[in-house]
Parts: structure tokens; sequence; C-alpha cells
């Protein structure tokens, strides 16, 4: 009888090991739940980068205007029965052609 207390206190000791350190313990699942989050929102980013470029190649491939705006914005094309004009600041360097 007067090794129950201590057998008690040792068995408990080895029921609650797994709990607090061993490989499903509460630390490691509030690590795992942390890092889970943390890729949900990393997803949503993605998820939302991916919807904008799978809209822009949906209008690409079935519009001509996108292609023509792409020409002339990034390309600095314009079609051949329009006429391109120029304009160049003669304004001297660092000051703005308006005044605040």
């Amino acid at each position: 009888m007067k090794y129950l207390p201590h057998t008690l206190i040792a068995l408990l000791i080895v029921i609650q090991y797994p709990l607090w350190i061993g490989k499903g313990s509460w630390l490691r699942v509030w690590e795992m739940s942390k890092q889970v989050d943390l890729q949900k929102e990393k997803n949503l980013k993605l998820t939302t980068r991916n919807a904008g470029l799978d809209a822009e190649v949906r209008d690409l491939k079935q519009g001509i205007d996108a292609v023509e705006e792409r020409a002339r914005v990034e390309l600095g094309m314009i079609k051949s029965d329009e006429t391109f004009y120029q304009i160049i600041d003669k304004s001297p360097a660092g000051r703005t052609p308006f005044p605040k």
C-alpha cells in the first residue's frame, strides 16, 4: 500500500507525456496552427494574383482591344491611319510647367 501513491503518480506522468512533450503535443499543434494560418494568407494573396492574371489572359485571347492597348502603351505602336503627336516640354530642368 505504501507504493501505491508513487505508482499512480508515475503512471499519471507517463500518460501525460505524449500530451505535453510527445509527437502530437499541444505545443506542436499550436505551432502547426500558426503555420497553417500563414500559409492560408499566402494562398489568398496568390489566388488574388492568379485571378487577375487569368482575367488578363482571357482578355488577351478573346479581345483585340487589349492587344492594341498593350501595343500602344508598352511598345509605342500606332495604327496605320493614325497620326502621332509628341509634345516636348522646353521648361528648364527641375521646374514644373505649371505653378502649384
